[in-house]
């Protein structure tokens, strides 16, 4: 979940945000990785109470209707985010290769994330993630060391003490809510199931590895922002990141630049591998839920719809690399800041409402509470969103 959660935009986001507010807002990157701890919890909660996913919630105990909004919306996601992310992973591969184009290099990315997803599996995806998330947290922490940053009352202040300064609604909404991922959140639920997760003491493994990975999403955002308030950026896009890189390179050595570079790849490599892992059991899932399959898992990975999904999300975005993706961000951005507050309130009203009767599972009133702030938040991201 951190590696996929942490990709290209986030990474841009909180070095563009730390280069124009400072670390005045530390603290967006761990209350935006506690409130996405939240919303996958709830996700895990209800799997592992009921023996169904998410998607079988939605239909038997708010409609099918539901369902077919969301395909809607997956359909949009799809084109914007993998388009996006195949982008920056050409970014990613022609800096480091020193050649060939950006649209083979996201071509070559696109294709290698085909072929370890349809040829290895989980287990293969498992360990490539390992490997991916390595990379990038000790490359990208380890910049931000030697970009060195002073732990005094400024830092501390900026860490604890919530605060937006004047101008900086737009970046602090940014940090927040992009941080840890949006729809590829409701991979999780199949990903605990390929490790045959059940009952109390699966839900205490997920707290643990979902604590340890928003922990991980949590340093990687606040690096970024610490990154960000030594240098005066100017980008827009992955261009960013070989901005960032360039900067290193000359204030402090060409070694370190590298170093950022390389951690930049792994993380918008790692994002391309666990959405394009994830994200095709969501459409599986969809057709198994509306002909009415049990909910096993039903080896949803070799299914035919898991696999011409990942076709279409690895091949479709090809068609549009050298086009501006404009509208279809517009159309994302509308729909995007309407899908986090409705995941959390279904999640109150599945795991509180619908579980009411379940001791063992359903929502203590901590949890309620910070579903509640979640939604508030995400709701008023969302009014953000269309105001602006």
């Amino acid at each position: 979940m951190a590696a996929t959660g942490v990709g290209a935009g986030d990474l841009i986001n909180a070095s563009l945000a730390g280069s124009d507010l400072g670390l005045v807002i530390l603290w967006a990157a761990w209350v935006g990785a506690l409130l996405k701890w939240l919303l996958n919890e709830g996700i895990a909660r209800w799997q592992l109470a009921t023996g169904t996913t998410v998607m079988e919630g939605w239909k038997d105990r708010i409609g099918v209707f539901v369902c077919w909004l969301f395909l809607i919306y997956l359909l949009l996601w799809t084109l914007f985010v993998a388009g996006t992310i195949m982008k920056a992973c050409g970014v990613a591969g022609q800096a480091l290769a020193g050649q060939g184009s950006t649209f083979f290099w996201g071509a070559f990315h696109s294709l290698l994330g085909i072929c370890l997803v349809w040829i290895g599996g989980f287990a293969v995806f498992e360990k490539a993630m390992s490997a991916c998330i390595g990379v990038m947290f000790c490359t990208v922490t380890l910049s931000a060391f030697k970009v060195g940053v002073s732990l005094d009352g400024t830092f501390w202040s900026g860490l604890f003490v919530p605060r937006i300064p004047d101008g900086g609604l737009n970046w602090t909404l940014g940090v927040l809510g992009g941080v840890g991922g949006t729809v590829t959140l409701l991979s999780y639920g199949y990903w605990i199931r390929d490790q045959n997760r059940a009952g109390r003491r699966g839900l205490k493994a997920c707290w643990l590895d979902l604590g340890l990975g928003y922990a991980m999403t949590a340093i990687f955002g606040m690096a970024m922002l610490v990154i960000g308030s030594k240098l005066e950026l100017s980008g827009k896009g992955s261009g960013v990141a070989l901005e960032i890189s360039s900067l290193l390179s000359e204030s402090l050595s060409p070694l370190v630049g590298t170093v950022f570079l390389l951690g930049f790849w792994a993380a918008v490599f790692s994002s391309l591998l666990g959405v394009w892992q994830g994200v095709p059991y969501l459409f599986a899932d969809f057709r198994r839920t509306l002909k009415g399959e049990a909910s096993v898992q039903a080896d949803l990975e070799s299914s035919t719809d898991y696999r011409g999904y990942l076709l279409f999300l690895g091949l479709s975005p090809l068609a549009i690399q050298g086009l501006s993706l404009k509208k279809i961000a517009l159309v994302y951005a509308v729909l995007g800041s309407l899908f986090m507050p409705f995941l959390a309130a279904t999640l109150l009203y599945l795991n509180s409402y619908c579980l009411r009767d379940n001791e063992d599972f359903r929502n203590p009133w901590w949890i309620n509470a910070g579903l509640v702030g979640t939604l508030l938040f995400f709701s008023y991201q969302g009014y953000s969103e269309f105001g602006s």
